[in-house]
């Protein structure tokens, strides 16, 4: 594939426009991107070296920055060597602006100060953590939200994704002859939701594990197959006696799981205040 270099300009942390410019290139086929990542630019000083570097390697550059003379220093570098240079965020600031009838402030990094919901996100990680695979079941009433599912359904990677959007997210496994825990077959105010996978493809993630911690490959129940069906079929009947919603992520990726998550617990939400 044909080296597609990609500079990504920020006066923040980088976040928000290394997310879109990976968006952006998953649609383009036989390129290889390569990201240049420049982040913290904050003075004309680095911007004049960001500039070396583009002409150094010439490529589109995507940017965030909301200094008026950092970004003309920009553009007008991006101009002499004759490459795009696009801000991503102006569209949706103007539109805000036009809509809402007020000016932005400008000010670089506004979305990390530590703010009331920087602290939220930080409790949601603590509460995750000291609630993962089935720790501390005796205050699950404090969850916003409780995954459950076999093993190997993606249960903790889409917690700690969920509570870094500021998330309460508790987890349980659900064990072939252990009976779930009373608290949660008891449980009023958080959502329980049920994460599925495609049988087969749980066998195949199972036995990469059981390659991984004993270097063998003997069939275990835990990745047999019929054991497996079992497995899945008996934690989608518990989901629906309980009238728990199910995701079936074999398809999924993590954030694709979390956006229809976030979609249940709005709807959730809703229910518990008519």
């Amino acid at each position: 594939m044909a080296p597609a270099h990609l500079h990504l300009v920020s006066d923040a942390t980088g976040e928000t426009v290394n997310s879109i410019a990976r968006a952006c290139m998953v649609q383009f086929r036989g390129l290889e991107p390569v990201e240049h990542a420049w982040t913290l630019v904050r003075t004309r000083g680095h911007m004049e070296n960001v500039i070396e570097a583009i002409v150094a390697q010439p490529g589109p550059v995507l940017f965030t920055v909301v200094n008026p003379d950092l970004r003309a220093q920009l553009v007008e570098g991006c101009r002499r060597i004759g490459v795009p240079c696009i801000s991503i965020l102006d569209p949706v600031i103007h539109g805000l602006a036009i809509h809402f009838g007020t000016e932005s402030i400008d000010r670089p990094g506004l979305q990390h100060e530590m703010d009331a919901q920087y602290f939220k996100r930080i409790e949601a990680m603590d509460f995750t953590m000291a609630h993962d695979d089935g720790q501390a079941v005796e205050d699950l009433e404090q969850a916003d939200i409780v995954l459950i599912g076999v093993s190997r359904t993606s249960k903790t990677p889409t917690c700690i994704y969920l509570a870094n959007r500021g998330i309460r997210a508790a987890n349980i496994p659900l064990v072939p002859g252990v009976p779930p825990p009373r608290e949660l077959l008891h449980i009023q105010k958080p959502l329980v939701i049920g994460l599925t996978k495609d049988p087969a493809r749980l066998v195949d993630i199972r036995l990469n594990r059981l390659r991984m911690m004993t270097d063998s490959e003997k069939e275990t129940a835990y990745a047999d197959l019929e054991a497996v069906r079992g497995e899945v079929a008996e934690a989608r009947r518990l989901c629906a006696r309980h009238h728990w919603p199910v995701i079936d992520v074999t398809r999924r990726s993590i954030e694709e799981t979390a956006a229809s998550i976030l979609t249940h617990l709005a709807r959730h939400r809703e229910a518990a205040e008519t």
